[in-house]
């Protein structure tokens, strides 16, 4: 470790409950809950060790990242360490000395010594009746308290609030000066792309539905973003939308329900009622795609592996955030596709770049102005080490919208997930690792489209409006004509022009 910061080591008929929350775009970045996860997997494997070892690290990162805990839940985890590690030598020592008694019971005594014998193994027995489950509280204690210690952070990011974002660079065509005619909500009325009434009817507020050519660009960014993902070498994958609640926990999500500071109650998911396990629908295809691979041990031959799905993302939260929920910018539900990568531990570096290069190119296409922030501390979620976010600017709404994220989480998720991998060996090593001692995988994650917002960025950046600021077509890249499946036509009087768009040398730059 490098400190200041370490190196990085069903029941049919269930009906929802409708829950608001501060589950944020793409990763809980407070405490999650007390509880260990309980399933049939095994309790996630966490390093107290280095946690122990790098106290003060992991206090000042608690801090940094301002997750609303104390730092005692660092010292408690210190002490229930040192506790439970006394217990285990005093508990191991027992049971050699029962092992050594067991050994005398096999040879010739006297009635005197069988006597003694029988005496030290009944005081051992009693000591160990009182000791371990005195260990196995510890134990549970320390689990418990090692949840709740966020990921550490890359020694690049940048400490504070997203004031403090440092731009790696910018993309894309000049801004348009911001222009509330060119709001996206606006546009999608004139233009009749979406439908916000009927949805408040049928679902509630912070619903929408999307209709004509509004639909049919979704599945032409779907299509698109995913043949780019493909053609990188992504297995396209269709996930479940609704995941057991604690596979998303030991991904460092937080469904469970908790109280902020002030005693109010927080959601962070819609849980499935009535369901025969504890069951939520996904906030991002992140959870199913990362489950797909617990308990899986690979070959380090066999990696990395990259797969992209297209997933529904359910947001609790949406209606809690003032004007942003105005129009399709924070929503409840929306068409996201998602990439995933497990790696071996040398190799999350270069693949959080390979991920950050791919959604590039996939945004270069689409034209609009574009910047790529190093996000600080504040920013990241609970699982993140570093985390890069993707802007568009959206003239509409007069400033930049987050579109996409990317997260290298280390061994984060695997430690929870029980992600192995066994090293390549030379020839002349024929012996074969323990899998407790084989190392964890590594895990990356990055938002290839999200919908709603990559409609919001083409809407504002390509409407066309008359003399009276009214929207009467739209200019469209001609990368997604190919995925197109309509005509040309946005109603009665407006249209669609295609336009080719030119190639951008994207400015490196440090803010």
């Amino acid at each position: 470790m490098l400190f200041g910061t370490p190196k990085r080591p069903v029941r049919t008929c269930t009906s929802l409950r409708f829950i608001s929350s501060s589950l944020s775009c793409c990763k809980h970045k407070g405490p999650l809950p007390v509880e260990p996860p309980t399933s049939q997997l095994h309790p996630p494997r966490l390093n107290y060790k280095s946690i122990v070892e790098n106290a003060a690290y992991h206090k000042r990162n608690i801090k940094n990242r301002r997750i609303p805990q104390s730092n005692d839940v660092v010292k408690n985890l210190v002490a229930h360490y040192t506790r439970h590690t006394a217990l285990m030598r005093e508990i191991e020592e027992a049971r050699k000395q029962k092992n050594l008694i067991g050994e005398r019971f096999k040879k010739e005594m006297t009635p005197y010594e069988k006597s003694a014998a029988l005496k030290e193994a009944a005081e051992i027995k009693a000591f160990l009746a009182i000791q371990q489950p005195l260990a196995m509280g510890t134990q549970t204690s320390l689990l418990e308290l090692g949840l709740r210690i966020p990921n550490i952070t890359h020694p690049d990011s940048p400490i504070g609030s997203e004031l403090h974002a440092t731009t790696l660079s910018t993309h894309g065509s000049e801004r348009l000066e911001p222009n509330s005619a060119r709001d996206h909500w606006k546009i999608a009325q004139e233009l009749d792309l979406v439908n916000f009434d009927d949805a408040a009817v049928v679902t509630g507020s912070s619903w929408y539905y999307l209709q004509g050519a509004a639909a049919l660009l979704e599945h032409a960014l779907v299509n698109y973003a995913l043949s780019i993902a493909v053609r990188h070498g992504y297995t396209p994958m269709t996930t479940p939308d609704v995941v057991r609640s604690d596979i998303a926990t030991r991904c460092g999500f937080s469904p469970r329900d908790q109280s902020d500071e002030e005693g109010n109650v927080i959601h962070h998911f819609y849980h499935i009622a009535g369901s025969s396990t504890e069951l939520v629908l996904a906030g991002t295809a992140e959870i199913p795609l990362a489950g797909m691979f617990t308990r899986k041990t690979f070959l380090e031959r066999q990696l990395p592996r990259r797969v992209v799905s297209v997933g529904h993302a359910f947001r609790s939260e949406a209606g809690s955030r003032g004007a942003e929920t105005r129009g399709l910018y924070r929503v409840h539900q929306f068409t996201k596709v998602e990439l995933f990568a497990v790696t071996e531990q040398e190799q999350s570096d270069a693949m959080m770049e390979e991920i950050r290069n791919i959604q590039i190119e996939i945004f270069e296409g689409l034209g609009f102005p574009f910047r790529v922030l190093d996000m600080p501390t504040e920013e990241l979620g609970h699982a993140a080490y570093r985390k890069y976010d993707m802007e568009a600017w959206m003239p509409g709404r007069g400033t930049w919208g987050e579109i996409s994220s990317t997260s290298n989480c280390l061994d984060f998720q695997a430690r929870r997930l029980h992600i192995n991998y066994r090293p390549n060996r030379g020839p002349d090593d024929a012996t074969e690792a323990s899998h407790s001692s084989l190392p964890f995988a590594h895990t990356l994650n990055g938002t290839a489209a999200a919908i709603p917002r990559l409609i919001i960025a083409l809407l504002e950046n390509g409407v066309q409006l008359n003399e009276a600021d009214q929207a009467v077509g739209l200019t469209l890249p001609k990368v997604l004509r190919p995925f197109w499946l309509g005509g040309d036509s946005l109603g009665p009087s407006a249209k669609i022009t295609w336009v080719d768009i030119p190639p951008t040398s994207n400015q490196q730059v440090q803010e």
